[in-house]
């Protein structure tokens, strides 16, 4: 297989092999450094794209149309879909600088290119949930800041190690929940926090179910990819074209339905929804103390359980990718496109001046840029986005154990059960183990 595959690229054995040499490469920002090719915050931000698949094009246009970045580099494994974003982000600069060629974005097949080059302050990573955390923690080691897709890590381990290496390098670390940056989603907080529906006593989160263990069957690998780097720190997987669509696919991928590589549902759309309902309960840097699975005679759904007596659902309630909150005088339904209230028209209550507020960002990109330029903390900081990764994975485990769960969200670890611990990490292939780089 790997011999096979050297055509198309890197060979997993030569992919791995620079994992080591690389582990205690460190690189400083430029606008930390001073002196002789010093970059004052307020200049450009200069950007590198880890995956350029098709949430990395949603990502590009988004970043494209804020001022004060520039995305010069882009990597993938798979050449097609490099090839698109490198040929459409020129096209972008080129029509800017009112040049019929023009080239500022640089293309790589291995991610460490990009983390090598000192003239790049961050990265966007857009890759598949299994990635996450080696490439943010190998990113914030080589001083890059960092964007990262949502969820935020794949297990509950890696997320902490992701928050433990911002902390250590004070990287600025937006998570890509970007909900918490449109006008609707943070009226709902407050309309919550301050009253306006009584006192909250349950939250329904409609999303898709748990994953299921990889099960398609092995395809012929097409040409242009890399599908030992597409697997990075996973055993070997056959590949499916499911996993990894190709560019004229009309399909997102698939790869978010199979624990090893994503968490289903739960933490797709999840991560958008919980991480609302975390936010309204004041619990970014918390989470449920209890997670109880459906049909045991106690809760028909998936069921959390708060400190403040709160219960939170994991149950379609006839709205798809869509939350409510229950309190004692009214109700607020959530979809991403818009709110509505019972009582009716709180959606244009003006949230006043004394009353509780919430941190406003209207430009999730923008918000981390500025943070980066201010060496402040943005809206969804790592924090945030492991505690509300945290919410999913918990869940996923005990859909998987099938029994009520004890969660101690200060610990990280649950209460009594060696067996639920365990799944709050996973087995990494050695050479990209997080302990390793």
């Amino acid at each position: 297989m790997i011999e096979k595959n050297k055509k198309n690229g890197l060979s997993r054995r030569d992919f791995l092999n620079k994992a080591a040499a690389f582990s205690a490469f460190m690189i400083v920002p430029r606008f930390v450094l001073g002196g002789k090719g010093y970059t004052a915050p307020s200049d450009i931000i200069t950007l590198g794209f880890i995956g350029a698949g098709r949430q990395s094009m949603n990502l590009q246009k988004s970043f494209l149309n804020t001022k004060d970045n520039k995305i010069v580099a882009a990597c993938d494994v798979y050449q097609d879909k490099l090839d698109n974003f490198i040929t459409q982000t020129n096209a972008f600069y080129a029509g800017k600088a009112g040049k019929e060629n023009y080239t500022a974005c640089t293309p790589y097949q291995d991610f460490r290119n990009i983390l090598e080059k000192k003239d790049i302050d961050a990265v966007v990573i857009a890759t598949p949930d299994h990635w996450h955390a080696v490439q943010a923690i190998m990113a914030m080691k080589a001083g890059k800041d960092v964007y990262c897709e949502k969820p935020l890590s794949l297990t509950i381990k890696e997320g902490r190690d992701m928050v433990d290496t911002a902390r250590k390098y004070k990287k600025v670390f937006q998570t890509g929940s970007m909900q918490r940056s449109m006008k609707h989603f943070r009226q709902a907080v407050e309309l919550v926090q301050n009253g306006y529906i009584g006192e909250i006593k349950t939250i329904k989160v409609s999303v898709g179910p748990p994953p299921v263990l990889y099960n398609l069957p092995e395809e012929t690998l097409p040409a242009g990819l890399n599908w030992e780097a597409w697997l990075g720190p996973n055993e070997y997987k056959p590949y499916n074209n499911e996993l990894a669509p190709p560019l004229s696919a009309k399909f997102w991928a698939k790869w978010r339905d199979y624990k090893e590589f994503g968490g289903g549902g739960i933490t797709d759309w999840g991560a958008h929804m919980f991480d609302i309902a975390q936010w309204a309960l004041n619990k970014d840097n918390s989470g449920p103390i209890e997670v109880i699975p459906p049909d045991n005679n106690q809760y028909k759904y998936l069921t959390y359980r708060y400190d403040n007596g709160i219960t939170m659902t994991h149950e379609d309630f006839g709205k798809k990718n869509a939350m409510r909150f229950i309190g004692t005088e009214g109700q607020i339904d959530l979809v991403r496109p818009g709110i509505t209230t019972t009582p009716n028209n709180l959606e244009q209550k003006i949230i006043g001046p004394n009353e509780k507020r919430v941190y406003q960002s209207d430009n999730h990109y923008k918000d981390w840029l500025d943070a980066i330029k201010k060496r402040s903390t943005p809206i969804c900081d790592v924090e945030v986005g492991h505690r509300t990764a945290t919410v999913c994975n918990i869940g996923n485990i005990a859909y998987e154990l099938k029994r009520p769960l004890q969660w101690n969200p200060k610990k990280e670890k649950f209460k009594g059960d060696s067996e639920a611990n365990k799944l709050c990490s996973r087995n990494m292939i050695k050479e990209w183990n997080i302990q390793n780089i």
